[in-house]
């Protein structure tokens, strides 16, 4: 299968191996002006990923693909499809990150199908794993979707090794609100670890996962994909793993360092509050780490407000 990566960040380079690792003709394309891409080039490692000389490095992209995968920020996702719309156009599409539109709240198959037409072939390719972790041998069960059914087998065949252990997913509304959305907790898990309440961080992880699976039950999906792998599957590496970009971003706005990698549960946030403005549904943990995030609440007392809420039963 030839594959084409879009993304040359740590992901992306982990993709291109894996592929590559698998027997696949890979081509990984990255940005000319990016420093970490032209390391890339000139080492053939980024520190954590050594390419083999087979992966083709290149910042060009063309239609020679069975299949590309895009790794990008969920927000610069539309316009990297805008920027190569005429060559994406009918390609089977596999996006791999964890997102949603921050100022629409839209998934991000909705984005593309919006730029490239409703007919165009898009899965998603979700789940737990750190490429560290991978990279020392270290298995992972992780879980494509999407509703072109032959796409969605075409991938998990092609894909399936001893190292990933892919599933079908059947909710790609579920597959994708639960994968943003587990970032969001991620950061939450790192305000408590900052505030050394980490034990909190078992009701953190039940009360989130019944907030996500009401509003994916809102949006049309199924409730149970919560608990599948594309969300609370995911905890282990989001709320506790000291690779987890998010649940990092969280510990440091309580220590005051500075945080300079992708958190993409910073842009998640907004784009849930607007979904619980569509749907109605109230997501207190979510909009919690919106409130400090952007209207700079006290996180102390934020999280004072949460134990303050109306007593109920638990289900």
């Amino acid at each position: 299968m030839r594959v084409t990566v879009i993304g040359s960040g740590r992901w992306g380079s982990f993709l291109a191996w894996y592929a590559d690792r698998l027997g696949h003709a890979v081509r990984l394309i990255g940005r000319e002006s990016s420093p970490r891409f032209q390391a890339l080039v000139s080492a053939r490692t980024n520190g954590l990923v050594t390419l083999s000389d087979r992966v083709e490095l290149c910042s060009t992209l063309d239609r020679n693909a069975d299949v590309a995968m895009i790794s990008v920020s969920s927000q610069s996702l539309r316009e990297v499809l805008k920027e190569h719309a005429d060559t994406l156009h009918g390609i089977p599409l596999a996006l791999c990150m964890k997102g949603l539109e921050m100022v629409s709240g839209k998934r991000l198959s909705t984005v593309v199908r919006e730029e490239l037409g409703e007919a165009q072939p898009v899965a998603v390719w979700l789940g737990p794993g750190h490429v560290q972790e991978f990279m020392r041998g270290v298995p992972n069960c992780m879980v494509i979707d999407s509703e072109d059914e032959a796409l969605k087998t075409m991938l998990v065949e092609a894909l399936s090794g001893e190292l990933i252990r892919f599933y079908y997913g059947r909710d790609l509304i579920g597959s994708e609100i639960g994968a943003a959305a587990k970032n969001v907790v991620g950061i939450a898990a790192g305000v408590l670890d900052g505030l050394r309440l980490s034990t909190l961080k078992g009701a953190l992880m039940s009360r989130g996962t019944r907030e996500v699976a009401r509003l994916i039950r809102a949006l049309g999906g199924n409730e149970l994909s919560a608990y599948g792998l594309c969300h609370l599957g995911d905890y282990e590496a989001t709320v506790f793993s000291p690779y987890s970009h998010n649940r990092r971003y969280g510990e440091c706005l309580v220590t005051g360092e500075a945080y300079r990698e992708l958190a993409e549960g910073v842009s998640t946030a907004e784009a849930l509050m607007e979904l619980e403005g569509q749907t109605g549904v109230e997501l207190p943990i979510c909009h919690a780490v919106y409130s400090v995030l952007y209207e700079k609440t006290d996180m102390q007392s934020t999280l004072g407000s949460l134990f303050e809420r109306t007593l109920k039963m638990e289900f």
